[in-house]
């Protein structure tokens, strides 16, 4: 019995991962193999921990238009899981890069084969939240899945609305919709306290940006809201919640200290910035006395390097590399004082016949030796919307005072744009 006076639920096992970003490239290199590889690693490990449910707390695909090689990804491996017995329950829900028509599609489908998919919240909580059963058709654990919230879906528009009215609107939004799965899910623990006096463990799900959280550069997380709008406190999520696995951060972490809040993190690393960062998924195990959560490493498939220096030290590093053998994705920045034009030509005959393969060279202080007016020149591709519209505001000197009013527009247009991607089908915000 527990100290509350209920009985003890048999031991049940999750396995909480994130950010999957199935259909990634990486300066335009497609990555499907590493992560076919990583798929299939998690199929083994599913295995090998006797994981009771698979949790995902969202960005399965990197796009709301996966390819048919990044939606073959997702699909082989469901029905490897299924079929193979991996785990009994999947559980996925949709992260801010996720299509919701796409995701909705088959999960009447993938229902029947115990795939719980929630791509946007329902018509009341009760289509949010559900018991899954352990190996002997018990009740074993309740889920209050939540998936990426958004804005339009969290608070109505007023003309003449502020930015701290938007967020004061927007975070209020969040907590009611997080209080009513709580409710919820606290109804079903005591229907199922009183018919078999057992007190069943409640796990919450979000894709959202925590106040506090870490993320790296070039790391492709982006905010979520208008501006830095939604940063969620740890007081959202309901007291009765015994683990509420988050996804959108790319760095494992707890939320406020707190070991059960928690990021599995992305198990691949989705740019040059998180270069040698330490992978994992998160198992946590529910038994009497609450949960256990315990880090798995996750191997690394595609190695990724960041190199910076001048001349001789980026020939040194290369060269290195080169004399490991291994397969290595690698960025080059150029830091010296001498213009060296020729400097990726020089770099690529360095990794010629080797497993180095250059996706990247960048020679900024070269190139801003070469412009008239000194100014570094980006691709479009190296920049964010955000700093390209920066950019125009200095480019056509737009007065400081107007600038913060502009930068709103344009962060809500941004919004907008991101919604009507998600296939919801309504851009306004």
């Amino acid at each position: 019995m527990n100290d509350d006076g209920a009985k003890a639920v048999a031991p049940f096992r999750v396995l909480h991962s994130s950010d999957w970003h199935l259909g990634a490239q990486l300066a335009g290199r497609r990555r499907h193999e590493e992560q076919r590889a990583f798929l299939d690693w998690l199929t083994e490990t599913l295995r090998r921990e006797a994981v009771d449910c698979l949790v995902v707390a969202g960005d399965i695909f990197d796009t709301t238009v996966p390819t048919n090689q990044a939606q073959r990804l997702l699909y082989d491996f469901l029905v490897s899981v299924a079929r193979g017995g991996a785990c009994r329950h999947v559980v996925l829900v949709a992260g801010n890069h996720d299509s919701v028509s796409f995701l909705e599609a088959p999960r009447q489908l993938l229902g029947a084969l115990d795939i719980h998919v929630v791509a946007e919240i329902g018509e009341g909580p009760e289509d949010d939240v559900f018991v899954l059963d352990d190996a002997s058709g018990r009740p074993a654990l309740i889920v209050g899945a939540v998936p990426y919230l958004r804005d339009r879906d969290m608070r109505r528009q007023a003309a003449g609305e502020t930015a701290a009215d938007k967020e004061r609107l927007l975070l209020e939004g969040i907590a009611a919709h997080y209080a009513k799965i709580g409710r919820r899910a606290e109804a079903l623990r005591a229907a199922e306290r009183g018919r078999s006096g057992r007190r069943l463990p409640i796990l919450l799900t979000g894709h959202l940006f925590a106040a506090g959280g870490r993320t790296a550069l070039d790391d492709g997380v982006r905010e979520l809201y208008v501006g830095s709008l939604g940063r969620v406190p740890r007081e959202v999520f309901p007291a009765a919640a015994d683990y509420v696995a988050l996804g959108h951060l790319h760095a494992a972490q707890t939320v406020a200290g707190d070991p059960g809040v928690r990021y599995s993190g992305a198990p691949l690393a989705l740019g040059f910035g998180e270069a040698g960062r330490e992978r994992q998924v998160l198992r946590v195990d529910f038994a009497e006395g609450g949960p256990v959560v315990e880090a798995i490493a996750v191997p690394v498939f595609q190695r990724l390097a960041r190199i910076e220096g001048n001349l001789a030290e980026l020939g040194r590093e290369v060269a290195a590399l080169v004399a490991d053998g291994e397969s290595v994705l690698v960025e080059l920045r150029y830091t010296g004082d001498e213009i060296v034009p020729d400097l990726a030509a020089r770099m690529e005959d360095l990794v010629e016949g080797s497993a180095v393969e250059l996706l990247r060279v960048l020679n900024p202080r070269a190139l801003a030796q070469l412009l008239p007016d000194g100014r570094e020149r980006l691709s479009l591709g190296e920049l964010e919307p955000a700093e390209v519209f920066e950019r125009c505001l200095e480019e056509n000197e737009v007065p400081a005072e107007q600038r913060e009013e502009l930068r709103l527009c344009f962060a809500e247009i941004v919004a907008a744009l991101q919604a009507h991607d998600a296939g919801d089908g309504d851009a306004t915000t």
